[in-house]
């Protein structure tokens, strides 16, 4: 049992979620012109539009605005509905969506697909890479249902279990003097031209304020909000970045990472829940098989 409401209910929940018809079908995996008729169809029998095409994709009309909040809690409602009487039979099902870091994925992503495949045949769990700002607007969005994500030392909410402790390093090329230190002290990365995430970003906000407790500010070379462009740029000489986590093996090809102390920083991992999908038995199984699993290797 997937449903019990109208899949065309799911798909104009989609492509108001997507504002376009477009991508709903890409993200549906539907042709196009089927996901146009069965809007076409909800429309015929609402008796009135229910999106308004731009120029760059569709929007709600003022009668779709007015039902979209409740077919979401209908929606809701429906797979509470279908997963409680799946779970009447005590084996978990359904769809699960996680989301993995960049950081994570070579590591975590292949063992968590066979083992949830393993104990779980019958959960479909769907995997997705992003950053740890795009993740946490998607867990927001109910786009996901779990998802790893960074947080400040000392930030993380008590809903979200701490799955391991990642060092702050400087990030540089491999060929600069500084590539054969081990450490190296926050006074000295003051005078570094720094590539960073532009505002508003945690990390760039926590070490405006550690450098302020300095009696400095920090020297901005250029700002680049994915990790792989900080890493790019770097590498290319452009100046040094600040990350957490570890060096792919390409990447130590080319660059170098030196831990920072006086003081030493580091961010934590965290498993984030949605609060915009009903915990089902599957999710909360797979949240447990990520706790076990990710700890242990997070933290090996």
């Amino acid at each position: 049992m997937q449903t019990i409401l109208d899949p065309k209910w799911h798909l104009f929940a989609k492509v108001a979620e997507l504002g376009s018809l477009s991508r709903a079908s890409a993200a549906l995996d539907m042709p196009p012109s089927v996901v146009s008729r069965h809007i076409a169809q909800l429309e015929a029998a609402s008796g009135s539009r229910l999106f308004r095409r731009t120029g760059r994709g569709v929007v709600l009309t003022e009668l779709g605005e007015r039902i979209y909040p409740r077919v979401k809690v209908l929606i809701r409602e429906g797979e509470q509905l279908a997963d409680d009487i799946r779970t009447s039979r005590g084996i978990p099902m359904g769809e699960v969506r996680l989301g993995l870091l960049p950081s994570t994925v070579a590591l975590l992503a292949g063992p968590l697909f066979a083992e949830a495949r393993k104990q779980f045949p019958e959960v479909q769990l769907h995997i997705t890479e992003g950053s740890s700002a795009q993740l946490e607007e998607w867990l927001n969005e109910g786009r996901l249902d779990l998802a790893l994500l960074l947080r400040e030392e000392n930030t993380a909410s008590a809903d979200e279990p701490v799955l391991t402790q990642l060092p702050l390093l400087l990030i540089v090329p491999l060929g600069h003097p500084l590539a054969s230190r081990k450490t190296i002290a926050f006074h000295e990365v003051l005078t570094l031209p720094l590539v960073l995430p532009s505002h508003p970003h945690p990390l760039r906000s926590r070490l405006e304020t550690l450098a302020r407790q300095h009696g400095a500010a920090l020297k901005i070379g250029a700002e680049a909000d994915s990790i792989h462009l900080q890493h790019e740029i770097v590498a290319h000489g452009g100046g040094f970045a600040i990350t957490a986590g570890h060096l792919s093996e390409p990447e130590r090809q080319r660059l170098a990472t030196l831990h920072i102390v006086d003081p030493v920083l580091s961010r934590s991992v965290v498993l984030g829940t949605t609060l915009h999908r009903p915990s089902t038995h599957a999710l909360r199984e797979v949240s447990r098989l990520i706790l076990d699993i990710a700890s242990a290797m997070l933290n090996s």
